[in-house]
């Protein structure tokens, strides 16, 4: 029985890890209330962080709610 020693391997389990659901353009725009290519104009110069996926953008809803948090504290 030469299989009894071979231990068996397990992919890795995960630790509760639930990734953020990514926004449209349009979705997080309509959160700041502003127009969706004007979203897009901020994330292209940085003043918002974004992903863009090919042609697409995608937002995180946690970095849109900072985003005003910042605009509304200075």
């Amino acid at each position: 029985m030469a299989n009894e020693n071979v231990t068996e391997k397990k992919p890795p389990q995960s630790v509760g890890f639930v990734p953020e659901r990514l926004l449209h353009t349009e979705e997080a725009a309509a959160i700041i209330q502003i127009h969706p290519k004007t979203l897009q104009r901020f994330a292209r110069a940085g003043a918002i962080r974004g992903i863009h996926i090919g042609k697409l953008w995608r937002f995180r809803a946690s970095e849109i709610e900072e985003w005003i948090q910042r605009q509304t504290a200075s």
